[in-house]
């Protein structure tokens, strides 16, 4: 994969500054049609790193993006309209919508990231007008802006990012009204291949849906053994997504081994890893010492058990009674209520 980091780690003294210096200068030339750049700016920051990732494979894993002074450059191959996800050091997750030839800027400030500015492409302004607009919304409120939002702009790739932040990862997904907004995305984006994705798993999720029997699964986790439905057809389960990279993620699992504990092994548990990295993987369930069944194929968003369990974002899950799907993307105090009282 031909990608570079344009702004990396500097060496202290005269050096570094030139070597600053260099790098912006390098930075202003622009960026080719067959890349896209990423320039940013914050403030209460010095160095660190950055990850960023992309659910189509159009960045091979989870990429690294060094920091220093505050500042950081990035540039990727991109030859279509596709969505970069920028991981913070505290775990949170700005999306980034990625044209071709195109760049953007980031400013703001380290300590109040849900503030930051995105400059560069009419997507991403779209973007931070939106994130304004919704701030201090109710989520009734946001989720029907988000539903104006693409009614006015069927033709942003925005929309892409609404329809799975609010009508699918959801407590209560509406996969109907998910389907009917990518549909009409899809008369002003006929060649969008992430949303062409999108329709088609929206078509099979209403046998995913609160209600459903659990889809027939299998797959391999990283000790070798088989896991499948039929591992779960009895009792109450939960099926996961998580990453180490991902706060939410990781402390859903810290309640759930609290819970299966608190079970006695009436509550099943198996965990679906979207990291890239196996030893990344295996070192976050080491640290927290997590023992049941966890898949990591190395494919992230694209694993087959995800596509067959209508699991599209990180953390997420599916609770399952006696086979049948009874909750979905329950987090915090609602995950712990829900196994709770189904385990009365």
């Amino acid at each position: 994969m031909q990608f570079h980091i344009r702004y990396s780690h500097y060496v202290a003294g005269g050096f570094s500054g030139l070597l600053l210096l260099l790098t912006l200068m390098l930075s202003s030339c622009g960026v080719d049609g067959n890349h896209f750049e990423i320039q940013g700016h914050l403030l209460n920051i010095n160095q660190s790193d950055f990850y960023v990732y992309a659910e189509n494979g159009s960045i091979e894993g989870l990429d690294t993006i060094h920091v220093e002074g505050g500042r950081f450059a990035y540039e990727v191959p991109c030859k279509h309209p596709t969505i970069l996800y920028l991981v913070f050091p505290n775990y949170s997750v700005v999306p980034i919508f990625a044209q071709p030839g195109k760049s953007v800027s980031i400013k703001g400030d380290a300590s109040h990231l849900k503030e930051i500015e995105i400059k560069g492409t009419d997507d991403n302004e779209l973007y931070t007008k939106f994130r304004e607009r919704v701030a201090k919304a109710s989520p009734p409120e946001a989720k029907h802006a988000a539903e104006d939002f693409i009614g006015d702009h069927p033709e942003s790739v925005v929309g892409l990012w609404l329809i799975r932040k609010y009508f699918i990862s959801d407590a209560l997904p509406d996969y109907q009204t998910a389907l009917r907004l990518a549909q009409k995305m899809q008369s002003k984006q006929t060649d969008q291949a992430d949303l062409s994705r999108m329709i088609r798993l929206l078509d099979s999720m209403a046998h995913v849906g609160i209600g459903s029997a659990l889809p027939d699964f299998s797959a391999y986790d990283t000790k070798g053994r088989l896991v499948s439905s039929s591992n779960l057809s009895s009792g109450l389960a939960v099926i996961c997504t998580w990453a180490s990279w991902s706060y939410d993620s990781m402390d859903m699992l810290r309640t759930l081994k609290q819970l299966q504990r608190q079970s006695q092994g009436r509550l099943k548990v198996v965990s679906l890893s979207v990291d890239a990295s196996r030893s990344d993987c295996d070192g976050a369930l080491k640290v927290d010492s997590i023992s049941w069944p966890n898949v990591c194929d190395g494919q992230m968003f694209d694993s087959r058990p995800l596509k067959q369990l209508g699991l599209m974002g990180v953390p997420d899950n599916i609770i399952v009674k006696d086979n049948r799907i009874v909750a979905r993307n329950l987090m915090g105090s609602q995950l712990r209520d829900k196994i709770m009282d189904l385990l009365k």
